[in-house]
């Protein structure tokens, strides 16, 4: 495996540059902390990748991308989702377990990316750990309030970018949002962390609202129909909505829509598995 190679096409570059802001954007929104992802200009002391997580997308077969971080690097991730969920005291395996859920969260995000970049529905499922890693891949930082930078590799198949490279024209608004995110300078591993983090006063009666309990929705998807026709409808009547299967399905509290998932069967019920969490600036654009 070869790390760092030279600056590749606008299409790699784009790649990398969504991964990172997808990857930071998961971390933020399980720990409330902000989390930076940047490339390392220096590669030397690399880790030792032991396990990938191989993740292919629904573009094609071929269409696949590559992560890998040492152990203590995906406890690290892990212990401070769980801490910030109010969980300290967690084993080894529960720090990694929740490392994998924010790698698929971030993942289930850059196939968001990658569907409005080449006009197409983009999936990722199927993803599994595999020994074999990229051929070629970049050497991140990951850089968490008050800790050291941890790495992390990145690495995709030639023929996701060929795939990249086939997307269709945009619309000019569609367009002119990813000139802006490929443009958006990344963050610096020589950037230091943030020593202090401004956070909202809070006491000891917040502790009150965390046995409020709230509506949770699962929305398969909506129609909208003209009164002739919902007077029509009957016993038996079929109403087509407007997302297919397979979407994610939309994860509703309050009427906002939180995260994105697949439908699951549990013990006979049916369950959504999260597979992203909505960033805040999303959220208040689904507002109902």
């Amino acid at each position: 495996m070869t790390l760092n190679p030279p600056a590749g096409s606008a299409s790699s570059q784009w790649l990398l540059k969504e991964w990172c802001l997808r990857l930071g954007q998961s971390i933020e929104a399980m720990t409330g902390e902000p989390g930076q992802v940047s490339e390392r200009a220096d590669i030397s002391g690399a880790p030792e990748i032991g396990s990938w997580w191989s993740q292919p997308f629904s573009i094609a077969p071929d269409c696949r991308v590559w992560v890998g971080a040492p152990e203590p690097s995906q406890k690290l991730i892990g212990r401070k989702v769980l801490a910030g969920a109010g969980i300290d005291d967690c084993s080894d395996e529960d720090q990694i377990s929740t490392y994998r859920e924010i790698l698929q969260q971030a993942l289930a995000g850059l196939a968001h990316g990658l569907s409005g970049l080449t006009g197409r529905e983009v999936t990722a499922s199927n993803g599994a750990e595999s020994p074999d890693g990229p051929s070629h891949a970049i050497l991140l930082d990951i850089v968490l309030p008050g800790e050291s930078p941890t790495p992390l590799i990145f690495g995709w198949s030639a023929e996701t970018l060929d795939h990249i490279d086939q997307k269709p024209a945009p619309p000019k608004a569609k367009a002119a949002a990813a000139a802006e995110r490929t443009t958006a300078p990344a963050p610096t591993a020589s950037e230091p962390p943030p020593t202090s983090i401004a956070q909202p006063a809070t006491g000891r009666t917040i502790d009150l609202l965390y046995d409020v309990e709230l509506p949770v929705a699962v929305s398969f998807g909506r129609a909208h129909l003209p009164l002739k026709e919902v007077l029509k409808l009957t016993s038996g009547s079929i109403i087509e909505l407007n997302r297919t299967v397979n979407e994610p399905v939309e994860i509703i509290i309050n009427n906002c829509v939180i995260a994105r998932g697949e439908v699951v069967v549990v013990d006979g019920n049916y369950g959504v598995r999260i597979q992203q969490i909505i960033s805040k600036s999303e959220r208040l654009r689904t507002l109902h």
